[in-house]
């Protein structure tokens, strides 16, 4: 009987890993939505003798629609939800304060007081040369992925799934599938990101090469001055 196997891509995980493992910047990739089916195809076809590749679920975090950035990521994701193959499932991206904005202020503040100079002067020139990055966090795609993990493992839309991503918190959701009689595969560029939790539940790990990762993970061009 023909098996299925489905896909289940943590984006925010893949590039981060990747671009360790490729040792480049995080900001310098861009994930290939085209490139990530066609290695899960060649996965499926080598390594799992017997099986169809479904589809593969794609999962980010959205800016705000306010935010500055908003536009030209909406433009990549409708090119990703085109992408034959993929189904596009998105979170959210908050952004907070640099934890240590603050405190360097507050010290800033202090050392101006202790030396005698104005504080305007030397806190208007700190600004600017430096600023302070917000910290960017994704919420909610966890959350995604469990829930897509367990509802298609209950009908069942697949025998093995195929996880690209590291979270201790998908830990409960794989021995859920399991429980279903479904095999949990993860995949990653770098195994040293993947909790050890889940590297002891999965059923086997699987290396992404580092070609491949050239291909799902293509530098961005280079800007010109």
């Amino acid at each position: 009987m023909l098996e299925t196997c489905v896909g289940f891509v943590d984006v925010g995980f893949l590039r981060a890993s990747g671009a360790d493992a490729m040792r480049q910047n995080r900001s310098s990739v861009r994930p290939n939505g085209t490139a990530v089916v066609d290695w899960f195809h060649r996965f499926v076809d080598a390594e799992l003798d017997g099986h169809k590749f479904l589809r593969a679920y794609w999962y980010d975090g959205a800016f705000d629609p306010s935010h500055s950035e908003y536009a030209g990521q909406r433009a990549f994701f409708d090119a990703i939800a085109r992408t034959p193959g993929i189904q596009l499932r998105l979170g959210q991206i908050v952004e907070r304060p640099h934890q240590s904005e603050r405190q360097i202020r507050e010290a800033l503040q202090r050392t101006v007081v202790d030396l005698g100079l104005e504080p305007p002067l030397l806190l208007g020139a700190f600004t600017r040369h430096w600023t302070f990055r917000p910290v960017r966090q994704q919420k909610g795609v966890d959350t995604l992925i469990a829930l897509d993990m367990v509802r298609l493992a209950q009908r069942p839309a697949y025998s093995t799934a195929v996880l690209i991503a590291g979270d201790r918190d998908l830990a409960e959701s794989i021995r859920t599938v399991q429980d279903y009689g479904a095999r949990v595969l993860i995949a990653t560029p770098r195994r040293q990101s993947v909790a050890q939790e889940l590297v002891q539940l999965a059923d086997g790990i699987v290396d992404i090469a580092e070609d491949d990762l050239l291909r799902m993970l293509p530098l961005r061009p280079a800007r010109t001055i």
